[in-house]
């Protein structure tokens, strides 16, 4: 579990260096670290960044991915469904994709806003939520995602019991880049919408 040794000065990251034997330095605690460690540190909220030791590249993008693959590789821990897996990778080298990471973003903070949310009004009530609770609001947030991950590209999202559509032979043209940017921010506007609903049900 990280330690208060791991925190770097106020509004400072903490800086991780990865050595050529793939070993992960804290220059923060002066000590070796795992990506057990590092998993740990971001669940506290503690921002690091990891650069190579030898190019000082920034590398914490594949350093978190490599976390993710760790915690996914892990019995009944997996996060991701498959459909969802697919799709992201149907994404790369799409001209949407420019699109997704902000879009992923909103839809991550507004999910953890909601729950947020919900602890809280449990807690006004003077009583903690049971599994239950938290179980039929996550199924409700995802049914939701669905919907919005549908609406923002419906040909090439398919549950594997739905068929996908059948594109029309004669393609439209492409919308114009300021048309198909405002047609996104009013999905996730729309999508936005719904979660503040739900979040405020009950």
């Amino acid at each position: 579990m990280a330690d208060t040794q791991d925190t770097a000065a106020p509004g400072e990251r903490v800086v991780i260096k990865k050595y050529a034997n793939r070993r992960l330095y804290n220059t923060a605690s002066s000590s070796y670290v795992t990506l057990e460690h590092l998993s740990e540190m971001v669940k506290q909220n503690i921002d690091f960044v990891v650069y190579d030791a030898k190019t000082n590249e920034d590398i914490t993008r594949s350093v978190l991915t490599q976390i993710i693959f760790e915690e996914e590789s892990q019995q009944g821990q997996s996060l991701l469904p498959i459909q969802f897996l697919r799709q992201l990778i149907g994404f790369y080298g799409n001209s949407m994709q420019a699109f997704l990471p902000s879009y992923l973003e909103l839809s991550l903070a507004s999910f953890s806003q909601q729950q947020e949310r919900m602890r809280n009004q449990f807690t006004a009530l003077g009583h903690t939520p049971g599994a239950g609770a938290f179980d039929e609001q996550v199924r409700q947030n995802l049914a939701l995602f669905d919907r919005a991950m549908k609406m923002f590209s419906p040909f090439a999202y398919a549950r594997p019991e739905e068929p996908a559509p059948v594109a029309p032979k004669a393609e439209p043209a492409a919308p114009p880049a300021d048309e198909a940017l405002a047609a996104l921010r009013k999905q996730m506007e729309d999508m936005q919408a719904q979660i503040e609903k739900l979040a405020n049900k009950g």
